[in-house]
Protein backbone atom coordinates (compact mmCIF):
# COMPACT_ATOMS: atom_id res chain seq x y z
CA UNK A 1 0.00 0.00 0.00
CA UNK A 2 2.18 2.34 0.96
CA UNK A 3 4.44 1.87 -2.62
CA UNK A 4 0.84 2.60 -4.53
CA UNK A 5 0.45 5.79 -2.18
CA UNK A 6 3.87 6.96 -3.42
CA UNK A 7 3.02 6.30 -6.72
CA UNK A 8 0.01 7.98 -6.75
CA UNK A 9 1.53 10.99 -5.30
CA UNK A 10 4.10 11.40 -7.67
CA UNK A 11 1.07 11.15 -10.63
CA UNK A 12 -0.32 13.92 -8.83
CA UNK A 13 2.40 16.36 -9.20
CA UNK A 14 3.17 15.40 -12.70
CA UNK A 15 -1.33 16.41 -12.77
CA UNK A 16 -0.44 19.46 -11.47
CA UNK A 17 2.51 20.31 -13.90
CA UNK A 18 0.64 19.57 -16.49
CA UNK A 19 -2.49 21.77 -15.46
CA UNK A 20 -0.01 24.73 -14.80
CA UNK A 21 1.73 24.56 -18.10
CA UNK A 22 -1.54 23.94 -20.60
CA UNK A 23 -3.48 26.85 -18.33
CA UNK A 24 -0.19 28.82 -18.89
CA UNK A 25 -0.11 28.20 -22.21
CA UNK A 26 -3.57 28.84 -23.01
CA UNK A 27 -3.36 32.63 -21.11
CA UNK A 28 -7.10 31.75 -19.49
CA UNK A 29 -8.99 29.43 -17.19
CA UNK A 30 -9.24 27.85 -13.88
CA UNK A 31 -6.30 27.02 -12.29
CA UNK A 32 -7.40 26.93 -8.31
CA UNK A 33 -10.08 24.89 -8.40
CA UNK A 34 -8.28 22.36 -10.87
CA UNK A 35 -5.55 21.65 -8.36
CA UNK A 36 -7.64 21.53 -5.52
CA UNK A 37 -8.92 18.71 -7.10
CA UNK A 38 -5.88 16.62 -8.57
CA UNK A 39 -5.51 14.00 -5.75
CA UNK A 40 -9.29 13.18 -5.92
CA UNK A 41 -9.10 12.52 -9.81
CA UNK A 42 -5.89 11.19 -9.55
CA UNK A 43 -6.93 8.22 -7.31
CA UNK A 44 -10.37 8.33 -9.31
CA UNK A 45 -8.81 7.17 -12.50
CA UNK A 46 -5.53 5.43 -11.26
CA UNK A 47 -6.36 3.35 -8.88
CA UNK A 48 -10.65 3.34 -8.41
CA UNK A 49 -12.23 3.54 -11.30
CA UNK A 50 -12.78 0.67 -14.15
CA UNK A 51 -12.52 2.35 -17.37
CA UNK A 52 -10.36 1.18 -20.73
CA UNK A 53 -9.04 4.31 -22.61
CA UNK A 54 -8.66 2.46 -25.54
CA UNK A 55 -12.57 1.69 -26.06
CA UNK A 56 -13.96 4.58 -23.92
CA UNK A 57 -17.14 3.31 -24.64
CA UNK A 58 -16.80 0.05 -22.71
CA UNK A 59 -20.59 -0.54 -21.42
CA UNK A 60 -19.12 -1.70 -18.06
CA UNK A 61 -16.67 1.62 -17.59
CA UNK A 62 -17.11 3.48 -14.27
CA UNK A 63 -18.45 7.05 -15.04
CA UNK A 64 -17.01 10.41 -13.75
CA UNK A 65 -19.24 13.18 -14.29
CA UNK A 66 -17.03 16.92 -13.70
CA UNK A 67 -19.84 19.10 -12.34
CA UNK A 68 -17.69 21.72 -11.42
CA UNK A 69 -16.91 21.52 -15.24
CA UNK A 70 -14.90 25.15 -15.40
CA UNK A 71 -11.75 22.66 -13.67
CA UNK A 72 -12.00 20.62 -17.07
CA UNK A 73 -8.19 21.34 -16.76
CA UNK A 74 -7.70 18.72 -13.91
CA UNK A 75 -9.60 15.97 -16.01
CA UNK A 76 -8.15 16.89 -19.33
CA UNK A 77 -4.45 16.26 -17.81
CA UNK A 78 -5.78 13.01 -16.10
CA UNK A 79 -7.72 11.75 -19.13
CA UNK A 80 -4.38 12.36 -21.34
CA UNK A 81 -2.03 10.58 -18.50
CA UNK A 82 -4.14 7.62 -18.71
CA UNK A 83 -4.18 7.62 -22.61
CA UNK A 84 -7.49 8.94 -24.00
CA UNK A 85 -5.67 11.37 -26.12
CA UNK A 86 -1.95 12.73 -26.91
CA UNK A 87 -0.76 14.29 -23.99
CA UNK A 88 0.69 16.72 -26.54
CA UNK A 89 -2.92 18.19 -26.92
CA UNK A 90 -2.48 19.54 -23.62
CA UNK A 91 -1.16 22.71 -24.52
CA UNK A 92 -3.82 23.43 -27.09
CA UNK A 93 -6.47 24.35 -24.27
CA UNK A 94 -9.01 26.36 -24.96
CA UNK A 95 -7.88 27.33 -28.81
CA UNK A 96 -10.42 27.28 -31.33
CA UNK A 97 -11.31 24.16 -32.81
CA UNK A 98 -9.36 21.75 -30.19
CA UNK A 99 -10.71 18.73 -28.27
CA UNK A 100 -9.68 20.75 -25.06
CA UNK A 101 -12.86 23.53 -25.08
CA UNK A 102 -13.16 25.34 -21.42
CA UNK A 103 -15.61 23.10 -20.06
CA UNK A 104 -15.94 19.42 -20.81
CA UNK A 105 -17.85 18.17 -24.25
CA UNK A 106 -18.35 14.17 -24.89
CA UNK A 107 -18.73 14.88 -28.28
CA UNK A 108 -15.26 16.39 -28.65
CA UNK A 109 -13.13 14.92 -25.93
CA UNK A 110 -12.62 10.66 -25.63
CA UNK A 111 -13.35 9.88 -21.93
CA UNK A 112 -15.69 12.72 -21.06
CA UNK A 113 -19.25 11.39 -20.46
CA UNK A 114 -20.92 14.82 -20.26
CA UNK A 115 -21.08 18.29 -21.38
CA UNK A 116 -20.78 20.76 -18.22
CA UNK A 117 -21.88 24.24 -18.34
CA UNK A 118 -23.93 26.28 -15.53
CA UNK A 119 -23.24 24.61 -12.23
CA UNK A 120 -25.61 22.31 -10.22
CA UNK A 121 -26.33 19.95 -12.62
CA UNK A 122 -23.93 16.92 -12.99
CA UNK A 123 -25.50 15.37 -9.78
CA UNK A 124 -29.10 15.09 -11.94
CA UNK A 125 -27.12 13.44 -14.89
CA UNK A 126 -25.23 11.16 -12.02
CA UNK A 127 -28.62 9.87 -11.20
CA UNK A 128 -29.77 9.11 -14.38
CA UNK A 129 -26.77 7.18 -15.41
CA UNK A 130 -27.11 5.21 -11.98
CA UNK A 131 -30.45 4.38 -12.80
CA UNK A 132 -29.66 3.40 -16.43
CA UNK A 133 -26.98 1.18 -15.19
CA UNK A 134 -29.00 -0.65 -12.27
CA UNK A 135 -31.71 -1.03 -15.15
CA UNK A 136 -29.54 -2.58 -17.60
CA UNK A 137 -28.14 -5.08 -14.41
CA UNK A 138 -24.68 -3.33 -14.81
CA UNK A 139 -22.30 -3.47 -12.13
CA UNK A 140 -20.49 -0.17 -12.76
CA UNK A 141 -20.65 2.98 -10.60
CA UNK A 142 -20.89 6.80 -11.00
CA UNK A 143 -18.99 9.41 -9.59
CA UNK A 144 -19.81 13.29 -9.62
CA UNK A 145 -17.29 15.89 -8.83
CA UNK A 146 -18.83 18.87 -7.06
CA UNK A 147 -17.94 21.92 -5.92
CA UNK A 148 -18.27 24.08 -2.33
CA UNK A 149 -19.72 26.83 -4.28
CA UNK A 150 -21.84 24.90 -6.30
CA UNK A 151 -23.66 23.29 -3.17
CA UNK A 152 -25.83 26.81 -3.07
CA UNK A 153 -27.41 25.61 -6.59
CA UNK A 154 -30.77 24.44 -5.76
CA UNK A 155 -30.70 21.68 -8.39
CA UNK A 156 -28.24 19.99 -6.38
CA UNK A 157 -30.41 19.52 -3.39
CA UNK A 158 -33.45 18.32 -5.75
CA UNK A 159 -30.90 15.89 -7.24
CA UNK A 160 -29.93 14.32 -3.09
CA UNK A 161 -33.70 14.23 -2.85
CA UNK A 162 -33.73 12.20 -6.06
CA UNK A 163 -30.55 9.91 -5.68
CA UNK A 164 -31.77 9.19 -2.08
CA UNK A 165 -35.56 8.35 -2.68
CA UNK A 166 -34.44 5.85 -5.70
CA UNK A 167 -31.54 4.34 -3.42
CA UNK A 168 -28.92 5.05 -5.49
CA UNK A 169 -25.79 3.23 -3.61
CA UNK A 170 -23.91 2.84 -6.99
CA UNK A 171 -23.93 6.62 -6.91
CA UNK A 172 -20.86 8.44 -5.25
CA UNK A 173 -21.00 12.00 -4.87
CA UNK A 174 -17.80 13.87 -4.03
CA UNK A 175 -17.32 17.92 -2.73
CA UNK A 176 -14.08 19.44 -3.71
CA UNK A 177 -14.61 21.56 -0.55
CA UNK A 178 -12.19 24.36 -0.93
CA UNK A 179 -14.21 27.14 0.63
CA UNK A 180 -13.67 29.69 -2.21
CA UNK A 181 -15.98 30.87 -5.37
CA UNK A 182 -15.19 33.29 -7.78
CA UNK A 183 -16.35 36.35 -5.51
CA UNK A 184 -14.70 35.12 -2.23
CA UNK A 185 -15.34 32.69 0.65
CA UNK A 186 -18.14 30.64 0.52
CA UNK A 187 -19.20 31.32 3.71
CA UNK A 188 -19.36 35.26 3.27
CA UNK A 189 -21.04 34.84 -0.32
CA UNK A 190 -24.05 31.96 0.78
CA UNK A 191 -23.07 29.99 3.79
CA UNK A 192 -23.23 26.24 3.20
CA UNK A 193 -22.78 24.77 6.82
CA UNK A 194 -23.59 22.73 8.62
CA UNK A 195 -22.95 20.76 5.21
CA UNK A 196 -22.95 17.09 6.27
CA UNK A 197 -25.67 17.67 8.64
CA UNK A 198 -27.23 18.33 5.23
CA UNK A 199 -26.00 15.64 3.08
CA UNK A 200 -27.44 13.49 6.55
CA UNK A 201 -30.82 14.83 6.56
CA UNK A 202 -31.33 14.27 2.51
CA UNK A 203 -30.85 10.38 3.59
CA UNK A 204 -27.19 10.00 1.85
CA UNK A 205 -24.73 7.99 3.68
CA UNK A 206 -21.77 10.98 4.55
CA UNK A 207 -17.78 10.65 4.52
CA UNK A 208 -15.50 13.24 5.89
CA UNK A 209 -11.84 13.71 4.61
CA UNK A 210 -8.75 15.37 3.75
CA UNK A 211 -9.12 15.90 0.13
CA UNK A 212 -5.18 15.78 -0.75
CA UNK A 213 -4.06 12.58 1.36
CA UNK A 214 -3.82 9.34 -1.22
CA UNK A 215 -4.73 6.77 1.76
CA UNK A 216 -7.75 8.55 3.03
CA UNK A 217 -9.16 9.31 -0.10
CA UNK A 218 -8.67 5.58 -1.40
CA UNK A 219 -10.68 4.46 2.10
CA UNK A 220 -13.43 6.78 1.47
CA UNK A 221 -13.47 5.44 -2.11
CA UNK A 222 -13.55 1.81 -0.77
CA UNK A 223 -16.20 2.67 2.04
CA UNK A 224 -19.22 4.06 -0.57
CA UNK A 225 -18.66 0.68 -2.42
CA UNK A 226 -20.31 -0.84 0.49
CA UNK A 227 -22.85 1.23 1.61
CA UNK A 228 -25.96 -0.93 0.06
CA UNK A 229 -29.77 1.32 -0.05
CA UNK A 230 -28.28 5.08 -0.79
CA UNK A 231 -26.08 6.90 -2.33
CA UNK A 232 -22.37 8.31 -0.42
CA UNK A 233 -21.11 11.82 -0.80
CA UNK A 234 -17.57 11.68 0.26
CA UNK A 235 -17.05 15.85 1.93
CA UNK A 236 -13.50 16.51 0.74
CA UNK A 237 -11.57 19.29 2.51
CA UNK A 238 -9.27 20.97 0.46
CA UNK A 239 -7.24 23.85 -0.39
CA UNK A 240 -7.67 26.02 -3.55
CA UNK A 241 -4.42 25.91 -5.75
CA UNK A 242 -3.19 23.40 -3.45
CA UNK A 243 0.70 22.32 -4.21
CA UNK A 244 2.17 26.25 -5.02
CA UNK A 245 2.35 28.29 -2.00
CA UNK A 246 1.49 31.79 -3.58
CA UNK A 247 -1.78 30.33 -4.71
CA UNK A 248 -3.18 28.29 -2.02
CA UNK A 249 -6.45 29.75 -0.79
CA UNK A 250 -6.39 32.87 -3.20
CA UNK A 251 -9.90 34.10 -4.73
CA UNK A 252 -7.88 35.40 -7.51
CA UNK A 253 -6.89 32.14 -8.69
CA UNK A 254 -10.28 30.81 -9.60
CA UNK A 255 -10.14 32.10 -12.69
CA UNK A 256 -6.75 33.40 -13.71
CA UNK A 257 -4.46 31.56 -15.15
CA UNK A 258 0.05 31.77 -13.98
CA UNK A 259 2.38 34.20 -15.74
CA UNK A 260 5.21 32.44 -17.44
CA UNK A 261 6.90 33.65 -14.11
CA UNK A 262 4.58 32.23 -12.25
CA UNK A 263 4.89 29.00 -14.02
CA UNK A 264 7.99 28.65 -13.29
CA UNK A 265 8.05 29.69 -9.52
CA UNK A 266 5.54 27.32 -9.37
CA UNK A 267 7.76 24.32 -11.40
CA UNK A 268 10.24 24.96 -9.06
CA UNK A 269 7.98 24.40 -5.52
CA UNK A 270 7.07 21.06 -7.36
CA UNK A 271 10.31 19.83 -8.43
Amino acid sequence: MEEKIKKLEQTAKEIRVDILKMLTRSGSGHTGGSLSAVEILTCLYFSKMRHDPKNPKWEDRDRFILSKGHAAPVLYAALGKCGYFDTRELLSLRQLGCILQGHPECARTPGVEVNSGSLGQGLSQGNGMALGLRLNDKQSRVYVLMGCGEMQEGQIWEAAMTGAHYKNDNLCAIMDNNGLQIDGYVKDIKGIEPIEKKWEAFGWHVIEINGHNIKEILGALDQAETIKGRPTIIIAHTIKGKGVSFMEDKVQYHGTAPTEEELEKALKELE
